[in-house]
């Protein structure tokens, strides 16, 4: 498995989570900085992704997620930096 498909899917369900929890007046937001470490690959099966918010600011929020593969072992852990976004 390609690791930019691996950051795109963990960036996607940061960007998702980000979307679903803009403060009040925000319209969209961007993505300012991210880290990905990772452990090992897939070369068959499905991978899932799952974010959390760690800290969801009026100007920042910074998420982390994991992509699994279907054995529930870790491929890879990431951190992302959203900018929140205001007219």
């Amino acid at each position: 498995l390609h690791a930019g498909a691996v950051v795109t899917l963990a960036d996607t369900a940061c960007g998702f989570g980000c979307l679903a929890n803009l403060p009040e007046g925000a319209t969209s937001f961007t993505t300012v900085e991210l880290k990905s470490n990772f452990m090992r690959t897939a070369t068959e099966g499905v991978v899932r992704a799952e974010a959390e918010l760690r800290h969801g600011g009026r100007r920042t929020q910074v998420w982390d997620a994991q992509v699994q593969d279907e054995q529930e072992r870790v491929l890879a852990l990431f951190r992302c930096t959203q900018m929140i976004l205001y007219r």
